[in-house]
């Protein structure tokens, strides 16, 4: 392929675990756009907000671009050299467990399998973990202590097939959109499919529901051990099921009785009412997906959660078929190919057991490894504990920034400054993470890698390079490798392409496996590198021909050789000379054969308690999570002016009962604490907030606000089997942080920091605005603008009237302005979108410029208001300007105004605007 000619280039977005198909268009002078691939499976040519925006993400502002030492520039070859010699000299001096990697997500699966490779089979420990620990991990442990297995049963298809969907602590709607979409049209097309949303906030999810179960932190163990219970109090269990395929159902009923309605009712929060219904449904509706996300799987019962939702559709058999089963949805793009290649501590490449001496001879002798790691290595929340007291002193952090994404982040970041050597490989120069690093090592970013990534449903696909990689930045695989070969491992890790390390980890998968584990790709395993350029997203298993996909030794006459299966060859059409042998999309366990011993599903005996956190210094559930235009630590979607509309500050949600009690009030400064730290964050009091909670998302660094990191606030406590820490369930206060005075900012050059109490940086189309408050006004505003907007030769328009305590400061060089203040004693009430548009706009006009300094738009541009649809960046005043048009459905106003027609992410919030202006019409 010609990096540089015009073409349009198949593959993958970099987001969610969705694992939605990508085409991007490069021009002949380079530009670039992008839209869905209307043929991949996945997602049939939708794209969320974050996916349409990529384009937005690819440049080379902030990039990280040379190698450096202790903030030196320096050569491939010497960074390279140090690394390898400091690994090699601590291993010797204090043993391999004294070296750790920690990976991520965000890597594709061949740099996944090298990394693996390099500490497990080369090193000898299994210190490597991934921030996928802080994603799915307790789906994995629920998987394998009920199945043997890490295996999703079923498919995307069966959201789309199924007459009850059941949502737990999932925010489909802004942290799946794609999925979110395929439920609704289907919903659409089949009104009688029901959907339920169990979850403490009342999301934009609750959008499409028929019942919304508002259930107490934690609470989901004892309702879905309730719901076992119910099923089996009124004979709605797959007697046959049960029988034939599981074990251990009579004691899981047996614990799951001794919690009776009343006492489900105290433990969710929710009403015997509710539950009755809700059990009711459940029982009655043979196809049920289940699916389940961060909600169930970021706490310290995760994994109990994810067994007590997997009893259940074991208990009734609603498992592998077409419509109905447990579904873990992911929320790194490719968490599952990590999975897959033994990315995590605890697990061997392939879906093998290091805990298995038979599995860690199979996998030794494959790699010709010198050593096989002998046991687990550390979870990421022990792994820096480890930094921290100085067991772990060499450390690689590949693709992740866990000085913000870690909790306790604080303790987090304490620890990495205090390491010996810390090697960060990461394709931004600037992060909270990179800035403690001894050696920067340049990585290529998508648009620029190549290898393949799992989604949530077991599909592989490829995503392609389509631009030449900047600087002297290297693939992960390729910097992985050339370690290996300094540290004296070159033979095994000779691959001259991510083409041949893909072979060798589908050669690994099939590897002495004759249908006894459920990772198989072993039809790969002698693809070439045009094959593999070519390669059709497929779902595994894909067995090389003739293998069995069970064992010999199966049961007979119940089970097809086969998989279950709906519809036939993948939809969609494939890229000219792509490749794949898939036969049709599969699902597992329909007919059993799980992979345990006896080949049966294992029910888990669960007994149902009752955690308190909170106390009378810290009153208040903090549940931490994401929004819909941002993603994980803002490092991609930070880049985007379109992204950076919607939502352009931390925030927190607090309910107007609670907000009344601590004397908050709407759009206020509130400090947020816990034992661990406290951060600033603006204040949204809606009903939608569970009462006694709050909601705050995760995103905000160093980077982009001056206290705003929210995972110094939590906790290191963790599953105790799958080590997922609990971010979902954190006692905290809030108190109204006293401003003296609030301000706005735009401006063309990206404030670094700034001497403000409270400070938030968003990118906009020209520039940067920022969100500013002061614990006073006593402050010399002209300088602190000029200061600010690096215009020293600019001319400065002021309006200053002290008495009221408002200030208002635009500089302006030539015909464009460099920056505007705007300083109020209450929240700013400029039109943000209005503001940040003239930085891009000529003034020429002494009048034009005291519009600026009055801070309205003239009457002939109306505010269109904050920001509700990403895509085509319309406001809520546009919307409700239309719905007083007669604009009365989500649809009427996507043909006037386009808004919701591109991504469909915001339709939920138009319908809730919508719905508004009827009840204010009403009143």
């Amino acid at each position: 392929m010609e990096i540089d000619a015009a073409r349009e280039v198949r593959t993958t977005c970099p987001y969610c675990g969705v694992g939605c198909g990508v085409l991007a268009k490069i021009t002949a002078d380079g530009q670039v756009s992008v839209r869905g691939d209307p043929d991949h499976p996945a997602n049939f040519g939708r794209l969320c907000s974050k996916g349409s925006a990529l384009a937005e993400t690819i440049d080379l502002d902030g990039r990280l671009l040379h190698p450096q030492i202790h903030d030196r520039p320096a050569g491939w070859n010497e960074a390279l050299d140090v690394v390898a010699s400091t690994f090699q000299h601590t291993i010797a001096e204090h043993g391999p467990d004294a070296v750790a990697f920690y990976v991520s997500g965000q890597l594709l699966t061949e740099d996944y399998y090298l990394a693996n490779k390099l500490m497990k089979g080369f090193i000898g420990s299994a210190n490597i973990d991934t921030n996928s620990r802080l994603c799915m991990a307790s789906s994995v442990a629920g998987h394998r202590r009920a199945f043997g297995s890490d295996t999703v049963p079923g498919t995307y298809e069966d959201l789309e097939l199924a007459d009850l969907i059941v949502l737990v602590g999932s925010n489909l709607a802004w942290c799946h959109p794609v999925l979110y979409q395929r439920i609704a049209a289907a919903r659409e097309k089949r009104p009688e499919m029901k959907i339920v949303l169990v979850d403490p906030r009342r999301t934009m999810t609750s959008d499409i529901a028929d019942m919304h179960l508002a259930i107490a932190p934690d609470g989901d163990v004892a309702l879905f051990t309730g719901l076992l219970a119910w099923l089996g109090q009124h004979n709605a269990l797959d007697r046959a099921y049960i029988t034939a395929h599981t074990a251990g159902f009579g004691q899981a009923l047996f614990a799951a009785s001794t919690l009776d309605l009343a006492g489900v009712a105290a433990a969710t929060g929710l009403s015997e009412d509710e539950l009755s219904r809700f059990y009711s449904l459940f029982a009655r509706t043979e196809k049920t997906v289940t699916v389940y996300s961060q909600g169930v799987n970021q706490s310290s019962q995760g994994t109990d959660k994810v067994n007590a939702i997997i009893n259940c559709h074991l208990a009734t058999g609603r498992i592998g078929k077409a419509g109905a089963g447990p579904f873990s949805v992911t929320g790194q793009p490719n968490a599952m190919g990590g999975r897959e290649v033994g990315g995590m501590a605890n697990m061997l490449a392939a879906h093998m057991e290091i805990e298995n001496p038979g599995h860690r001879e199979r996998v030794q002798r494959f790699w010709k490894a010198p050593a096989i790691a002998g046991e687990p290595g550390l979870k990421a929340v022990e792994m820096f504990k480890a930094v921290a007291d100085g067991r772990i002193k060499a450390l690689w952090i590949m693709a992740t920034n866990p000085v913000d994404s870690m909790p306790d982040a604080g303790a987090v970041e304490a620890s990495i400054k205090a390491c010996p050597f810390v090697v960060v490989s990461d394709v931004l120069a600037e992060t909270d993470t990179v800035r403690h690093a001894h050696v920067r090592l340049p990585a290529t970013a998508w648009g620029e890698k190549d290898g393949t990534v799992t989604n949530s449903e077991r599909r592989i696909s490829r995503q392609r390079p389509f631009l030449a990689a900047p600087g002297e930045a290297r693939p992960d695989w390729w910097i992985i490798a050339e370690v290996a070969r300094r540290m004296g491992f070159g033979e095994a890790f000779a691959h001259k392409s991510p083409a041949g390390i893909f072979a060798e980890h589908a050669a690994l998968s099939g590897f002495e496996n004759d249908g006894e584990r459920d990772f198989d790709i072993s039809a790969y395993a002698a693809i070439d590198v045009e094959d593999y350029e070519g390669l059709a997203p497929f779902h595994w298993p894909a067995p090389s021909p003739g293998t069995p996909l069970w064992p010999a030794g199966r049961p007979e006459g119940g089970a097809q050789a086969q998989l279950q299966s709906e519809g036939g060859a993948q939809a969609g059409t494939r890229p000219e000379g792509a490749t794949s042998i898939e036969r049709q999309p599969t699902r597992f366990f329909a007919d059993g054969n799980f992979y345990t011993p006896d080949r049966k599903a294992r029910f888990i005996a669960l007994r149902p308690t009752v955690e308190t956190r909170i106390t009378a210094a810290f009153p208040l559930v903090l549940n931490t999570g994401r929004i819909r235009d941002h993603w994980h630590t803002m490092t991609r979607t930070g880049k985007s002016p379109r992204l950076s509309q919607h939502i352009a500050e931390p925030f927190v949600e607090i309910h107007p009962e609670d907000a009344q009690r601590h004397g908050i009030g709407d759009a206020d400064i509130a400090r947020v604490s816990t034992p661990r730290g406290e951060v600033l964050v603006r204040v949204l009091v809606t009903t939608r907030q569970r009462p006694g909670s709050l909601f705050a998302p995760m995103h905000w660094t160093d980077q982009f606000a001056a206290r705003g990191r929210l995972d110094t606030l939590t906790a290191s406590l963790a599953d105790p089997v799958s080590g997922q820490p609990a971010l979902k369930h954190v006692a905290a206060r809030i108190e109204k942080f006293t401003a003296g005075a609030f301000g706005f900012a735009v401006t063309r050059k990206r404030p670094v920091t700034m001497a403000a109490d409270y400070w938030a940086t968003a990118r906009c189309r020209g520039g940067w605005r920022v969100e500013l408050a002061f614990a006073n006004d006593d402050i010399d505003w002209t300088a602190f603008a000029g200061s600010h907007f690096d215009a020293a030769d600019a001319e400065m328009l002021a309006y200053h009237d002290r008495e009221a305590g408002q200030h208002r400061i635009a500089a302006f060089q030539g015909e464009h302005l460099a920056g505007a203040l705007f300083i109020a004693p209450g929240p700013v009430a400029v039109s943000r979108g209005w503001a940040a548009e003239q930085l891009g706009e000529v003034h020429a006009s002494q009048r034009e410029r005291f519009r600026i300094v009055a801070g309205r738009a003239g009457a002939e541009r109306p505010d269109a208001g904050a920001t509700v649809c990403s895509c085509f960046n319309i406001g809520v005043n546009q919307i409700t300007a239309a719905v007083a048009a007669g604009c009365n459905s989500v649809e009427a106003i996507g043909a006037t105004l386009k808004a919701g027609t591109n991504c469909g992410s915001c339709r939920s919030e138009i319908r809730t605007i919508i719905q508004a202006c009827r009840v204010q019409a009403a009143e």
